[in-house]
C-alpha cells in the first residue's frame, strides 16, 4: 500500500495549511490525491481510480470531511472509486461536459481491458467553462487540456497543480484512445506550461510529482514547443 503526504504551508487570506496525500491505487496503480485544509479538515479529493474502501478509511482515520470529488477526465482507472465515495459521503462530482461520452463508454471500457463494471459514477456538477471554483475554503482553478481525452483538464489550488494524465514526469498522456488527439495534446501542453509558475508542484495522475522547471528541461515531448512557451518572468 503506497500513501505519501506532503504539507505545503501557504500564506492566502489567512494562514492555512495544505496537506496533499498520494494514494496509489489499482491495476493501473493511478494516484488518487486528497488535499486538506489543515485548519478545519475539510477536504477535496481528485481522481478516485480504485480501491474505495482505503481512500474512504484514509479520510476517516484522518479526521477529514470531503467536500467534493473533482476528476481530470473519465477514463476506468480514474473513476472507479468515484460512486461508492459519493455514496459514502454524500458529495458532488464534477467533470467537464466535453467528457461526458468517456463517461458514457464506461462498460465497454471496462471490457476492453477485462475489467469487470463496477458502478458507473453520476455527475452532479458539469464544468462548462475556466472560471474558478469555490468550494469550502478551497478556490479551485481550472485549465482545460484536451488531448488526452476530449475533456481533459488540470485543477490548480494555490501551489498545486492536478495534471491528471496530460503531464508525466518525464511523459505526456496516450492519445491512441478514442476521443485523444495529439494536436489537441500538444495545444493543451503549450497552454498549461503557460499558465503555471516554476514554483508549482505538478502531481500526475501516474508516477511522481514533477514541475515546470524539471519538465521544461527533461521532458523530450516539450522540447519541439519550447519556442511556444514562455519563460516565467
Amino acid at each position: 500500500m503506497r500513501i505519501k503526504s506532503s504539507v505545503w504551508r501557504i500564506c492566502f487570506f489567512r494562514r492555512f495549511e495544505i496537506n496533499v496525500t498520494q494514494i496509489v491505487v489499482g491495476h493501473f496503480q493511478e494516484n488518487t490525491f486528497v488535499l486538506a485544509d489543515g485548519e478545519n479538515q475539510s477536504a477535496l479529493i481528485f481522481d478516485p481510480g480504485d480501491e474505495a474502501d482505503r481512500i474512504a478509511d484514509f479520510l476517516q482515520n484522518q479526521q477529514l470531511q470531503p467536500l467534493a470529488i473533482l476528476n481530470t477526465h473519465a477514463h476506468i482507472d480514474h473513476i472507479g472509486a468515484v460512486a461508492e465515495l459519493q455514496r459514502r459521503f454524500t458529495i458532488p462530482f464534477y467533470l467537464w461536459q466535453a467528457e461526458e461520452p468517456v463517461l458514457a463508454g464506461y462498460p465497454q471500457a471496462c471490457a476492453m481491458f477485462g475489467m469487470p463494471a463496477g458502478v458507473a459514477p453520476q455527475v452532479d456538477e458539469w464544468i462548462t467553462d475556466e472560471e474558478r471554483l469555490s468550494i469550502g475554503s478551497f478556490e479551485v482553478g481550472i485549465i482545460r487540456t484536451p488531448g488526452h481525452t476530449p475533456g481533459g483538464l488540470c485543477y490548480t489550488v494555490n501551489e498545486h497543480v492536478f495534471a491528471g494524465d496530460t503531464l508525466f514526469n518525464g511523459s505526456v498522456g496516450r492519445t491512441d484512445l478514442p476521443g485523444g488527439s495529439w494536436s489537441k495534446l500538444e495545444n493543451s501542453l503549450v497552454k498549461l506550461m503557460n499558465k503555471i509558475n516554476n514554483e508549482q508542484i505538478i502531481h500526475c495522475g501516474h508516477g511522481p510529482d514533477t514541475s515546470k522547471t524539471g519538465e521544461m528541461q527533461g521532458n523530450p515531448f516539450l522540447a519541439q514547443l519550447r519556442n511556444r512557451i514562455a519563460p516565467n518572468p
